[in-house]
C-alpha cells in the first residue's frame, strides 16, 4: 500500500493519535517540561552538538547526578541521545526511579522549549521507543539513525551500535544474564564509590577497570568498532557516532572516522561539537574530580621571587 504524504489531513491525523498513545503510556512528567522560567545560566559552555548515550536511567548504576550536572552547565544547538537512555529492561524487572532520574529528563525537556533540537536515537534497553520513530513528544525526535552533518561539512551515520552486536540479535537471553551479572557489579561499584567519597577520593568505575583488564571484553571491543567503521563505510559517509559498549573512543579505519560518546555508568563520558566541525570527548567525572582537587588547593598564589 502507497504511504501517505505526511502534509495530507490523515496522515496528520494518524501522526497525532499515534502522538497521543505515546504519551498515553508515560508518566505525565516525561511528557511536561520544567516551566520554571529560568534562562539559559550565563556561564553555560557551549557547543554545536552534544551527544549523550547509555544513562540507562532507572538503574542503580546510573550516574544521573553527574549527568545532570553535566546538562546543566553546557547548552548546543542540537542534543543526540544515542540509545539507553531510560533502562526498559531494569524497569521490567522492578521500579526504581529516584529524583534525579526524574530531573535529567526534565533538563533534557527544557533544553528542547528553549530551542535546543533534541534528536532521540533509541538503543536496546530503550527498544520499546523504537515503535513510536517517526514521531515526536515534548519537542523530542525519535529516530531510527540519523545523518549528521558536521560544521566543516561531514557527514556521520548516529545510531546506538546494538544492531552491530551478534549477541544482541542472535543471543538476546545470553544478553539478559549479561545484563544482570552487569548489573550486580554496578551495584558494588556505588558501594565502593561511596568508601571512596568518605575518603575524599573521585569518582572511579570498578566496572571500567575490570572491562579493560579482561582479554575477551577488549577483544569484543576491538571487533565492534571495526564492525561499526564497515557499516558506516558501505553507507558512504564519513564517520559514525554510536555508544553501546560503554567505551569512548575516537579512532579512524581508513576513511571512516568512529566515534564513540561513552555512558554515563562507567566513565560518565560525551561526545561534543565544536563551532568549527571539531569533535572531542569529555570526560565529565575527570573534569569534575579536577575541579573538585582545585577548590582544596584553592586559588593559586603568586610567589615573589628574591632577585
Amino acid at each position: 500500500m502507497a504511504s501517505l504524504p505526511l502534509s495530507s489531513p490523515v496522515a496528520r491525523k494518524q501522526s497525532a493519535d499515534a502522538s497521543r498513545r505515546l504519551a498515553a503510556v508515560l508518566p505525565q512528567w516525561l511528557t511536561e517540561g520544567d516551566d520554571d522560567g529560568n534562562g539559559p545560566a550565563a556561564r553555560r559552555k557551549r557547543y554545536r552538538t552534544i551527544f549523550v548515550s547509555d544513562s540507562h536511567l532507572g538503574t542503580v548504576g546510573s550516574s544521573a547526578e553527574m549527568l545532570l550536572d553535566f546538562l546543566k552547565k553546557h547548552e548546543c544547538e542540537t542534543l543526540y541521545l544515542v540509545g539507553d537512555i531510560v533502562d526498559g529492561w531494569a524497569l521490567r524487572k522492578g521500579w526504581y526511579w529516584p529524583q534525579a532520574h526524574s530531573d535529567v529528563v526534565r533538563a533534557i525537556l527544557k533544553m528542547a522549549k528553549h530551542g535546543t533540537r533534541v534528536i532521540y536515537v533509541p538503543g536496546n534497553h530503550d527498544e520499546h521507543f523504537r515503535d513510536y520513530v517517526g514521531l515526536e513528544f515534548g519537542g523530542i525526535e525519535l529516530l531510527d539513525h540519523d545523518i549528521h552533518v558536521t560544521a566543516d561539512g561531514r557527514r556521520l551515520l548516529v545510531i546506538h551500535g546494538d544492531q552491530f552486536d551478534n549477541v544482541v540479535l542472535y543471543h538476546k537471553w545470553l544478553a539478559f544474564l549479561g545484563d544482570s551479572a552487569y548489573t550486580l557489579l554496578l551495584k558494588s561499584n556505588r558501594w565502593v564509590n561511596r568508601v571512596r567519597c568518605l575518603f575524599g577520593y573521585p569518582y572511579w568505575s570498578l566496572a571500567a577497570h575490570m572491562k579493560k583488564r579482561v582479554k575477551n571484553a577488549v577483544s569484543f571491543i576491538s571487533r565492534f568498532e571495526e564492525v561499526v567503521a564497515h557499516a558506516a563505510a558501505e553507507r558512504g559517509v564519513e564517520g559514525v557516532v554510536c555508544g553501546h559498549i560503554h567505551s569512548a573512543e575516537i579512532r579512524q579505519f581508513g576513511d571512516i572516522t568512529y566515534y564513540n560518546d561513552g555512558d554515563w555508568v562507567e566513565s560518565c563520558t560525551a561526545l561534543v561539537e565544536a563551532a568549527d566541525g571539531t569533535l572531542s570527548i569529555i570526560d565529565w567525572a575527570q573534569h569534575t574530580a579536577a575541579e573538585a582537587m582545585q577548590a582544596v588547593r584553592g586559588p593559586a598564589r603568586l610567589v615573589a621571587v628574591p632577585a
